[in-house]
Protein backbone atom coordinates (compact mmCIF):
# COMPACT_ATOMS: atom_id res chain seq x y z
CA UNK A 1 0.00 0.00 0.00
CA UNK A 2 3.03 2.42 0.81
CA UNK A 3 4.34 1.78 -2.71
CA UNK A 4 0.99 2.38 -4.06
CA UNK A 5 0.40 5.48 -2.05
CA UNK A 6 4.53 6.51 -3.13
CA UNK A 7 3.87 5.97 -6.97
CA UNK A 8 0.85 9.33 -6.79
CA UNK A 9 3.67 11.29 -4.89
CA UNK A 10 0.92 12.04 -1.78
CA UNK A 11 1.83 15.09 0.29
CA UNK A 12 1.13 13.01 3.19
CA UNK A 13 -0.14 10.36 4.79
CA UNK A 14 -2.90 10.11 7.52
CA UNK A 15 -4.16 7.07 9.72
CA UNK A 16 -7.18 6.59 11.47
CA UNK A 17 -6.37 4.45 13.93
CA UNK A 18 -6.08 0.82 14.79
CA UNK A 19 -2.49 0.09 13.96
CA UNK A 20 -2.00 -2.75 16.16
CA UNK A 21 -4.39 -4.86 17.81
CA UNK A 22 -5.69 -8.17 15.40
CA UNK A 23 -2.34 -8.40 13.36
CA UNK A 24 1.02 -10.38 14.13
CA UNK A 25 3.47 -7.17 13.22
CA UNK A 26 2.32 -4.88 16.44
CA UNK A 27 5.43 -3.11 16.96
CA UNK A 28 6.97 -3.21 12.83
CA UNK A 29 3.29 -1.61 12.36
CA UNK A 30 4.24 1.00 14.77
CA UNK A 31 7.27 1.96 13.71
CA UNK A 32 6.23 2.22 9.86
CA UNK A 33 3.48 4.40 10.97
CA UNK A 34 5.38 6.06 13.23
CA UNK A 35 7.58 7.09 10.31
CA UNK A 36 5.23 7.52 7.65
CA UNK A 37 2.68 9.56 8.79
CA UNK A 38 1.93 13.37 9.41
CA UNK A 39 -1.40 12.52 11.12
CA UNK A 40 -2.21 9.27 13.45
CA UNK A 41 -5.16 8.97 15.23
CA UNK A 42 -5.92 6.25 18.25
CA UNK A 43 -8.34 3.58 17.46
CA UNK A 44 -10.25 1.51 20.32
CA UNK A 45 -7.43 -0.95 19.68
CA UNK A 46 -4.87 1.27 20.07
CA UNK A 47 -6.23 2.38 23.28
CA UNK A 48 -7.02 -1.13 24.63
CA UNK A 49 -3.40 -2.76 24.35
CA UNK A 50 -1.78 0.48 26.02
CA UNK A 51 -4.22 0.33 29.23
CA UNK A 52 -7.17 3.33 28.46
CA UNK A 53 -9.31 1.21 27.80
CA UNK A 54 -10.12 -2.16 30.18
CA UNK A 55 -9.56 -5.22 28.42
CA UNK A 56 -12.98 -6.49 29.70
CA UNK A 57 -14.86 -4.16 27.48
CA UNK A 58 -13.77 -6.38 24.63
CA UNK A 59 -15.06 -9.69 23.82
CA UNK A 60 -13.93 -13.12 22.75
CA UNK A 61 -11.01 -13.04 19.74
CA UNK A 62 -10.34 -9.12 19.98
CA UNK A 63 -9.76 -9.48 23.95
CA UNK A 64 -7.67 -12.43 23.41
CA UNK A 65 -5.71 -10.65 20.33
CA UNK A 66 -5.21 -7.33 22.77
CA UNK A 67 -3.53 -9.39 25.35
CA UNK A 68 -1.34 -10.63 22.98
CA UNK A 69 -0.50 -7.83 21.50
CA UNK A 70 0.22 -6.24 24.98
CA UNK A 71 2.25 -9.00 25.73
CA UNK A 72 5.01 -8.34 23.21
CA UNK A 73 4.64 -4.53 22.67
CA UNK A 74 8.39 -2.81 22.67
CA UNK A 75 8.88 0.39 24.49
CA UNK A 76 8.82 2.33 21.24
CA UNK A 77 5.84 0.89 20.29
CA UNK A 78 4.15 1.97 23.70
CA UNK A 79 5.15 5.13 23.13
CA UNK A 80 4.53 5.70 19.57
CA UNK A 81 0.42 4.72 20.69
CA UNK A 82 0.58 7.03 24.11
CA UNK A 83 0.79 9.92 21.53
CA UNK A 84 -2.20 9.56 19.61
CA UNK A 85 -5.48 11.20 20.01
CA UNK A 86 -8.83 9.66 18.58
CA UNK A 87 -9.75 12.71 16.75
CA UNK A 88 -8.12 15.99 14.94
CA UNK A 89 -8.68 18.63 12.79
CA UNK A 90 -6.83 20.13 9.55
CA UNK A 91 -7.71 22.77 7.29
CA UNK A 92 -10.77 21.48 5.66
CA UNK A 93 -11.36 17.99 7.14
CA UNK A 94 -12.78 16.65 10.52
CA UNK A 95 -10.63 13.00 11.57
CA UNK A 96 -12.49 10.64 13.95
CA UNK A 97 -11.44 7.13 14.40
CA UNK A 98 -15.40 6.26 15.29
CA UNK A 99 -17.16 9.34 14.66
CA UNK A 100 -18.09 13.04 15.94
CA UNK A 101 -20.97 11.72 18.37
CA UNK A 102 -17.97 9.62 19.83
CA UNK A 103 -14.37 9.54 18.29
CA UNK A 104 -13.88 5.69 20.04
CA UNK A 105 -16.66 3.86 19.53
CA UNK A 106 -19.33 4.90 17.33
CA UNK A 107 -20.00 3.44 14.52
CA UNK A 108 -20.69 5.05 10.80
CA UNK A 109 -23.09 2.51 9.32
CA UNK A 110 -26.25 3.89 8.92
CA UNK A 111 -27.44 7.15 7.08
CA UNK A 112 -29.01 8.31 10.33
CA UNK A 113 -25.34 7.93 12.12
CA UNK A 114 -23.78 9.66 8.97
CA UNK A 115 -26.36 12.53 9.26
CA UNK A 116 -25.92 12.98 13.11
CA UNK A 117 -22.49 12.89 12.14
CA UNK A 118 -22.71 15.50 9.66
CA UNK A 119 -25.07 17.45 11.86
CA UNK A 120 -21.91 17.51 14.45
CA UNK A 121 -19.12 18.79 11.98
CA UNK A 122 -18.65 21.38 9.89
CA UNK A 123 -15.60 20.83 7.75
CA UNK A 124 -16.50 20.16 3.76
CA UNK A 125 -14.68 16.58 4.73
CA UNK A 126 -15.38 14.39 7.54
CA UNK A 127 -12.57 10.97 7.93
CA UNK A 128 -14.03 8.11 9.92
CA UNK A 129 -12.99 4.54 10.38
CA UNK A 130 -13.25 1.81 13.30
CA UNK A 131 -16.00 0.18 10.98
CA UNK A 132 -12.88 -1.27 8.55
CA UNK A 133 -15.68 -0.61 5.54
CA UNK A 134 -14.82 2.08 2.47
CA UNK A 135 -17.85 4.19 2.38
CA UNK A 136 -18.90 7.14 0.36
CA UNK A 137 -21.58 9.64 1.96
CA UNK A 138 -22.70 13.07 1.42
CA UNK A 139 -25.14 15.54 2.50
CA UNK A 140 -27.56 16.24 0.11
CA UNK A 141 -28.46 19.63 1.45
CA UNK A 142 -30.33 19.22 4.49
CA UNK A 143 -32.35 16.85 2.85
CA UNK A 144 -30.78 13.65 3.45
CA UNK A 145 -28.14 11.18 3.03
CA UNK A 146 -26.96 9.98 -0.85
CA UNK A 147 -24.47 7.59 -1.27
CA UNK A 148 -23.11 3.86 0.48
CA UNK A 149 -20.49 1.79 -0.22
CA UNK A 150 -17.20 2.63 -1.65
CA UNK A 151 -15.26 -0.33 -3.61
CA UNK A 152 -12.46 0.03 -5.31
CA UNK A 153 -12.76 2.46 -8.47
CA UNK A 154 -14.94 4.65 -6.58
CA UNK A 155 -13.91 8.21 -7.79
CA UNK A 156 -15.71 10.76 -6.14
CA UNK A 157 -16.08 15.11 -6.88
CA UNK A 158 -16.13 15.90 -3.65
CA UNK A 159 -18.71 18.84 -3.93
CA UNK A 160 -21.27 19.80 -1.10
CA UNK A 161 -19.88 18.30 2.42
CA UNK A 162 -18.67 14.62 2.46
CA UNK A 163 -18.26 11.64 5.07
CA UNK A 164 -15.54 9.69 3.81
CA UNK A 165 -14.07 6.21 5.35
CA UNK A 166 -10.82 4.96 3.66
CA UNK A 167 -11.52 1.02 4.52
CA UNK A 168 -8.96 -1.31 6.41
CA UNK A 169 -5.73 -1.69 5.37
CA UNK A 170 -5.24 -4.51 7.54
CA UNK A 171 -8.72 -6.42 8.07
CA UNK A 172 -11.12 -5.25 5.36
CA UNK A 173 -14.88 -6.08 6.09
CA UNK A 174 -16.78 -5.21 2.95
CA UNK A 175 -16.17 -8.48 1.32
CA UNK A 176 -12.90 -7.31 -0.53
CA UNK A 177 -9.71 -8.62 1.13
CA UNK A 178 -7.61 -6.34 -0.73
CA UNK A 179 -5.98 -3.77 1.26
CA UNK A 180 -8.00 -0.27 1.40
CA UNK A 181 -6.64 3.23 1.28
CA UNK A 182 -8.46 6.61 0.04
CA UNK A 183 -6.19 9.06 -2.64
CA UNK A 184 -7.70 12.32 -0.78
CA UNK A 185 -7.11 15.72 -3.48
CA UNK A 186 -8.28 18.50 -1.12
CA UNK A 187 -7.36 21.33 -3.46
CA UNK A 188 -9.03 19.61 -6.27
CA UNK A 189 -12.08 18.29 -4.47
CA UNK A 190 -11.72 14.49 -5.67
CA UNK A 191 -11.43 11.38 -3.82
CA UNK A 192 -10.25 7.79 -5.06
CA UNK A 193 -11.05 4.76 -3.27
CA UNK A 194 -7.92 2.50 -4.02
CA UNK A 195 -7.11 -1.64 -3.15
CA UNK A 196 -3.78 -3.12 -3.21
CA UNK A 197 -3.09 -6.47 -2.61
CA UNK A 198 -0.93 -7.94 -0.23
CA UNK A 199 0.39 -11.58 1.34
CA UNK A 200 -2.71 -12.72 2.83
CA UNK A 201 -1.57 -16.00 3.08
CA UNK A 202 2.05 -14.85 4.78
CA UNK A 203 0.23 -12.87 7.25
CA UNK A 204 -2.22 -16.10 8.30
CA UNK A 205 0.45 -17.90 9.00
CA UNK A 206 2.07 -15.44 11.11
CA UNK A 207 -0.67 -15.32 12.46
CA UNK A 208 -1.03 -19.28 13.20
CA UNK A 209 2.65 -19.39 14.79
CA UNK A 210 1.85 -16.07 17.33
CA UNK A 211 -0.81 -18.38 18.58
CA UNK A 212 -3.32 -15.65 17.62
CA UNK A 213 -6.94 -16.73 17.23
CA UNK A 214 -7.72 -18.77 13.98
CA UNK A 215 -11.12 -16.83 13.07
CA UNK A 216 -9.24 -13.75 12.98
CA UNK A 217 -6.77 -15.14 10.49
CA UNK A 218 -9.37 -16.97 8.03
CA UNK A 219 -11.91 -13.94 8.04
CA UNK A 220 -8.83 -11.86 6.31
CA UNK A 221 -9.14 -14.03 3.39
CA UNK A 222 -12.65 -13.21 2.67
CA UNK A 223 -12.56 -9.47 3.54
CA UNK A 224 -14.91 -10.30 6.75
Amino acid sequence: MLAAIDAEHADTIWCLGDVVGYGPRPNECCAVVDARTTLCLAGNHDLVVRGDIDIEDFAGDAAEAARWTRSVLIPEASAFLARLEPQAQREGVELFHGSPRDPVWDYVLSEQVAWLSLRATTAPVLLVGHSHVALALRDEDGKGIGGGLAPAGTDLELAGRWLLNPGSVGQPRDGDPHAAWLLLDLTGRHASFRRVEYDVAGTQREMKEAGLPKALARRLARGE
